[in-house]
This record gives C-alpha cells, structure tokens and sequence, in this order.
C-alpha cells in the first residue's frame, strides 16, 4: 500500500516491468517521490519474465532509431550496474550464421549496419572459420559473423534488482493495480484501480507494456495500437550446454530477429522464439504447431541438440506496434510520457529508457531533486546473490541446498520471501532463486520450498502450494 503522507506523488509510473522499474529506480534515486503499480501480483511477472535474455550490443538496430540509441546506451549502463548489483552476465559473444549464398550476400550489409550503430566490433567469417568456433552447428553454413560483446543476462533479477533500489530508496509499490480509470485534474491525475484503490500524482508515466496502448488512449492520447507477437521458446537440459560456446544468432528480417540457439546463466540451452501475430493478450501458452517449428528449425541449426533432454517451454509475448521503433511521447498539458512499443530489445534499453524519462519528465515542468549520473555514483543497497552458474553461489559456502537441480539453499528461499520487494507466491520464488526449475520442475523440492517460505513468513505451507501465481490477473 502507498504512504498517505506521500500523495500526491511526484510521479506514478504504471507498469513493474524491466523498463517500469527501471524507471522508478532512476526517478527515486534522482531524489522524486515515486509509485510504481502494477497490475500483477509481483515484478517482472509479465512480457519481462519471459524473452531471451540477450545483453544486446543493438548491431542489428536501424541505424538512427530511438532503439538504436537507447540500446546502445543500456548496454553501457546495464554491463556496469549488474555486476554492482548482484546480476550475473555471461560474456559469450554470439555468431550470426548464414544458411545460404543469399543470407551470406548480406553479411558485408549487416557488418555495415553494425558500425553505423557504432558497434565496430564485428568479423566476417567463411564458412569453414564458423564450423572451427561452432563444430556442432548443422551442414550447409555459407558463412557467418562474429559479433562481439552481444552477452546473456539474467533476465529475471534485473527487474527485481532495480525494483528493490528503488523500494529502498522510498518508492511505493502497489501490485494488482490494475488501472480502471484516469482523472486529469488541474495539477494532479487521480488513477483507480479495478478494486477501488487510487493513487494521486502530479505526473503519469506510462510503461504498461503489452496495455500501454490501452493506457495511452485512457489518457486522452492515440497514435499505436498493440499487437502482441507471441514468441515460444523451447529450455534444454544443462547437459546441452557443451554443444555451444555462443549465442548462435539467424540472419534477422524485417519482420523478426529469428530463431536463435543460445546458452542461459542459468547453465541451459535455449531455442526460439517463433513470432506470431496474434490478438489475444493473454496467450502465453505454447502451442503444439510452435514447438513442433522450433525442432524442425533446431534440427537444422544444431542438430545434437535435439538429443538432449527438455527441461521446459514457455511463451512470451512482445509489444509489437505498427510502427518500427519504440514509442516515446511526452504531453506536457496532461504532465504525462509515454513509453510505448518497447520490444525485445527493452531488457538491454531499459536504463537507457530511466534517463530517457527523466529528460522527458523534466521537459515538460518537472523539475528535478538532483541529476543521476553514472550507475556506480549509486551502489545498490543490498547485493543480491547472482543466479548464475559462472558466478559463486551461495550452496557452494555450505548453505542447505532446498532445490537440488538448481542447488538453491534455504537462505536464498528466505531472502526471495523476505526481502524489500518479496515474492508471494512460488513463481516469484522461482525467478528469485532458481528453484523448481531444473529438470524435475519441482516434484522433488516444492514441498521443501513451500515450508521453508511458510517458516520465514509466519504462513503454512499450503498457502504457498495453493497461492496463485504472480501471472495470474
């Protein structure tokens, strides 16, 4: 719930997604007082919770784009806040593979491009120099390019870290405020939720994600239209591991970046996303005839792998728009911004988008407390334990492993349910800590966890089997 003595807040910002709580964390650091609401139960648990996990140099942006710039900035503030914050990278670098003559006529195109957006850092490679750097990938390569500096991430901490920052520094954070009804008055908006909760501000940002336009229009404004593009994606056993040493990266379209194969932090191999256009909001089941694509293309792009075994598969959705770029708009008679259409690319942008807002915000009236530089003029308040399997965890200084495929410990599981922005229900322990989420999903330790999150908590443990999840509405 918000403290009275804080409303009306200096600013709302609507959305606890990668780039919502990138945002609160800027404008609270930057001295604001700030509400971050969201419509589900916990943060992160939408369109941020479930995409590749690429730490994007942005090579492949349309050169002079807004994604261009603000990519390319995130990346440089997003690689030197997550080691200060607890959030593992995995510096694989990625190789773009061409099939055919075709695809390989484009490389000298694509290398340009990659420059245009400043990353200079890129080789063309014949064919038989890919098969020596990725000995397993299928036959038929024409050639390919090393694209240096394009990393994982941890997707799932990096909202919850910068939410916690921003918690700590005194934003409130409301969940299931879902927004019903927006009023302008003179100097403040008032939104209400569907339960009746309101929250009064003097500004509204709109990071909403696959509602902004919803949002947008709710403020009085038009100009997109959201289209959600479902992408399904297929999580391989850690024994998979072995078959890559990079994020192996398709020939990109206009229509999407493709089909990739690439580790995780987290030890696994991942294949996907598909990209269908679809109209339903809340579709982020897989579908038969999606997996089904994603072997077919498997087969063809790394062959063994598809002898390995599946851990599991998931969906997500992207805010894809009519339009080509992100979405950005401020409207100062109204003291709102908009941050609409921020694809994909929004995990590596979303720092970027912080400062961005902030300049936004301060062109339209809003002053600010203090300006916030650099990422490490702020050290987090509290370190989070890294997740990934190149960083040292805590099972390995003797904590008692709870979840033995993902070796989580007790004490991550009592963090994750006590913490600043604590998990309520098992999906927020699993994106916290990794547990149920090896190969077992669960069966040999949801008992475990569930007591162990009932013990630290003052709840029985039935309530953690039965809560329901942070996806839920």
């Amino acid at each position: 719930m918000s403290n009275p003595a804080h409303e009306p807040f200096d600013v709302a910002v609507v959305g606890a997604g990668v780039v919502g709580c990138a945002v609160a964390r800027h404008l609270t650091l930057a001295g604001l007082r700030c509400a971050l609401l969201e419509a589900r139960a916990d943060v992160g648990s939408g369109t941020s919770k479930a995409n590749t996990a690429i730490l994007h140099t942005g090579f492949d942006a349309t050169p002079g784009s807004v994604e261009a710039r603000l990519v390319a900035r995130g990346y440089q503030l997003l690689s030197a806040w997550a080691p200060l914050a607890g959030v593992s990278v995995e510096e694989t670098d990625a190789v773009l593979v061409a099939w055919d003559d075709e695809q390989a006529s484009t490389l000298p195109r694509l290398a340009e491009k990659s420059r245009s957006n400043g990353h200079h850092d890129v080789e063309i490679l014949d064919a038989s120099s890919v098969r020596d750097a990725e000995p397993h990938l299928g036959p038929g390569l024409a050639g390919g390019m090393l694209v240096r500096g394009e990393h994982i991430i941890d997707p799932w901490s990096t909202p919850i870290g910068f939410a916690r920052e921003a918690v700590t520094a005194g934003c409130a954070l409301l969940t299931r405020f879902e927004v019903a009804e927006v009023a302008i008055d003179s100097d403040t908006t008032t939104l209400r939720s569907t339960d009746g909760r309101g929250v009064r501000a003097r500004y509204v940002v709109n990071a909403a994600g696959l509602h902004g336009d919803t949002l947008h229009r709710m403020m009085g404004f038009a100009g997109f239209t959201i289209r959600p593009r479902r992408g399904e994606l297929i999580v391989f056993d850690k024994f998979a591991r072995g078959l890559l040493s990079r994020t192996i990266l398709p020939v990109p379209t206009s229509h999407t970046k493709g089909v990739l194969v690439a580790p995780t932090v987290f030890g696994n191999v991942m294949l996907g996303p598909t990209a269908d256009d679809i109209d339903d909001r809340t579709a982020t089941g897989t579908t038969v005839d999606g997996l089904a694509s994603l072997l077919e293309r498997g087969r063809r792009i790394l062959p063994r792998l598809l002898d390995e075994e599946v851990t599991a598969t998931y969906a997500g959705l992207r805010t894809a728009t009519e339009h080509s770029d992100y979405q950005l708009s401020a409207d100062a008679g109204s003291r709102y911004v908009c941050l609409g259409g921020i694809r994909s690319t929004g995990l590596t942008a979303s720092m970027a988008l912080g400062e961005e807002c902030a300049a936004m915000l301060a062109g339209i009236g809003l002053q600010m407390p203090m300006t916030l530089g650099a990422p490490t003029a702020v050290a987090p308040a509290a370190r989070m334990s890294p997740l990934g399997d190149v960083s040292r965890r805590p099972w390995q200084d003797g904590d008692r492993i709870v979840c033995h495929c993902e070796r989580a410990t007790a004490e991550e599981i009592v963090a994750a349910v006590t913490g600043p922005v604590p998990a309520h229900d098992l999906d927020g322990v699993r994106r916290r800590t990794r547990a149920m989420n090896g190969r077992c999903q669960g069966f040999g330790c949801t008992a475990g966890v569930c007591a162990t999150a009932a013990t630290a908590t003052g709840t029985e443990p039935a309530a953690w089997l039965h809560a329901p999840e942070a996806g839920s509405r």
